[in-house]
């Protein structure tokens, strides 16, 4: 397959500075960023599991041009706390309402990919007033079964470090051969994953495993836009497609990606989720 040259380009860590903090209802200090100007529509980017706001960086030059955008790190990965315990969809739905509430942000657009798909589905069905344009990339409704994240957290918790999974979750994002690579982006991913801890992955890993969204995500409303990858082993193309099937008036992009599509077709992603976000009507 044919790799965007963007996806050789070097993600930008930002300076420890540039990062801010809210405390939830729970007590959970929540690391988020924004960049854009204030007076621009709110967007909110939800990434993967085992990645930081980090992995949207491709994309902040040409959304920043349109959007407040507001990233931040889910519970239990980055510079956000890590507390103990399964975590669920509710709760990190919850988490974003209240950093909505933090900032003073009454409605605004969501771009989720992977977990960020399903934290963005929980957000239109049970807060719908609160999401504009919904995009979910790269997602599915329910990834089953139970007892295979069973497994996942159980090894997880017992590993004495993140090395394995680490190259396990390199080969279900990206193709074979940008792996062998080994570019820049590769290494930086391999380097946020190394650096994720293992109480959080299994906290987030339990969130995907309780999730079942497959019937409710008919109650979306918002205008949404699907983006799946042709070459998705993790959640498959048509996962992708019954997203778009089940929610009214949903449209369906394509990549011949695998599952980071914002990574490998990183400007085209960029320029297809701008399109969509800067319409005026469904």
């Amino acid at each position: 397959m044919t790799i965007n040259s963007a996806a050789s380009a070097t993600l930008n860590p930002d300076e420890p500075a540039a990062l801010s903090f809210f405390t939830t209802g729970d007590g959970v200090q929540i690391a988020y960023r924004i960049d854009g100007r204030d007076d621009r529509p709110a967007l909110i980017l939800a990434n993967s599991i085992a990645t930081t706001m980090h992995m949207w960086d491709l994309q902040i030059p040409k959304f920043a041009e349109h959007f407040r955008v507001i990233r931040y790190d889910y519970r239990g990965h980055g510079g956000s706390d890590v507390p103990a315990g399964a975590y669920s969809d509710g709760r990190l739905g919850r988490d974003v309402l209240e950093l909505m509430g933090w900032l003073g942000i009454k409605r605004a657009h969501f771009l989720g990919l992977s977990l960020g798909g399903w934290v963005g589905q929980w957000l239109a069905i049970h807060s719908p007033e609160r999401i504009e344009r919904l995009v979910l990339s790269n997602t599915s409704s329910y990834l089953g079964p139970a007892e295979t994240f069973d497994k996942s957290i159980a090894a997880t918790l017992a590993a004495p470090d993140m090395k394995e999974a680490a190259e396990t979750f390199l080969g279900n994002w990206f193709p074979s051969a940008m792996i062998a690579a080994n570019g820049p982006v590769v290494r930086q991913f391999r380097e946020m994953l190394l650096n994720t801890p293992r109480q959080g992955l299994a906290g987030l890993f339990a969130a995907v495993r309780d999730a079942d969204m497959r019937r409710t995500a008919a109650l979306i409303q918002s205008p949404t836009l699907v983006i799946a990858g042709e070459f998705d082993t993790v959640t498959s193309l048509s996962m992708g497609e019954a997203i778009a099937s089940t929610i009214p008036g949903a449209r369906l992009k394509t990549f011949p990606a695998v599952h980071f599509s914002n990574i490998e077709y990183s400007q085209v992603f960029s320029e297809e989720v701008v399109a969509f976000l800067n319409q005026t009507s469904a």
